[in-house]
């Protein structure tokens, strides 16, 4: 390798969720739909005489504890010979938003090491490795659209068509995940999604769609039933919480004109792309 090589690291948001139930583990069982959106972050890799990272955002440890050195690590374990590296991240992606930005981090670093270090371990096997980072690294492996069950980490893909645009609300507050899920009550679990149902040949019919974290974290959080309801009044066609947030997405047009509807919210807002395998 001897120019820098430059990755895109895309972001994610959760379409539609629900809580299933609970594993013995404690951990809470899902029925959700991953996307992978264009948001992304970038991540430069070039050689060097020994491993360091570094990255554009002061906020973020350059240890262990961030993913991009994490994922390194672990692959390092897998061959006997690896070739030193830099690696330096470019964050874009809105950190603690709930857009999976630190597991695509993961992702992106595990593909890439797997073609430079020419380890040729499957997708299949990746994913398992990335399981070990954190449970939305294994999508971010293979990316797209797909079916999320279990902890989130059994994955289907699916057909979509990207025939839509998604005007992401990022606000200024986060929502710690392990309080979300603690504040749900299982008496409330819902059976998963019927997927054949959500997603007809392609075509999503968005009425049936929904995030049922909504339903608690509301309750802490007034401002996101006051985000959806702008984006619903604004035409989206969809509206809701991504994943257990604290983004806010509306599912609009290809053709609508989101500008004015931007103007009018008080948070940083983003539009994006679903990007399709």
């Amino acid at each position: 390798m001897p120019e820098p090589v430059t990755v895109r690291s895309n972001a994610k948001v959760n379409l539609a969720l629900r809580i299933t139930g609970r594993t013995e583990q404690g951990y809470h069982t899902l029925s959700t739909l991953f996307q992978e959106i264009d948001i992304h972050d970038l991540i430069t890799f070039k050689q060097a005489e020994q491993f360091s990272f570094s990255t554009s955002n002061s906020k973020l440890p350059e240890n262990e504890n961030n993913l991009c050195v994490a994922a390194y690590n672990i692959m390092k374990k897998y061959t006997g010979s690896p070739v030193p590296i830099h690696i330096f991240l470019d964050k874009n992606i809105p950190i603690g938003a709930g857009l999976g930005g630190g597991s695509s981090n993961a992702a992106t670093v595990i593909k890439y090491l797997n073609k430079l270090w020419k380890m040729g371990l499957s997708e299949q096997k990746l994913m398992q490795i990335g399981k070990n980072l954190g449970a939305d690294v294994p999508f971010f492996i293979r990316g797209g659209t797909q079916i999320g069950e279990g902890i989130g980490d059994i994955l289907k893909p699916v057909k979509i068509n990207p025939d839509f645009k998604i005007l992401c609300i990022i606000p200024d507050f986060k929502i710690s995940t392990g309080k979300a899920y603690a504040k749900f009550s299982l008496t409330n679990q819902k059976e998963k999604f019927n997927f054949d149902r959500l997603i007809l040949n392609g075509v999503p019919n968005w009425k049936l769609f929904e995030n049922q974290f909504e339903e608690v974290i509301t309750q802490s959080y007034p401002e996101i039933s006051d985000m959806k309801q702008k984006l619903l009044s604004g035409g989206a066609e969809y509206a809701g919480l991504s994943g257990s947030g604290s983004t806010v997405i509306g599912i609009f047009p290809l053709d609508a004109d989101l500008e004015e509807l931007r103007q009018s919210i008080d948070y940083v807002t983003v539009i994006t792309n679903p990007m399709i395998n």
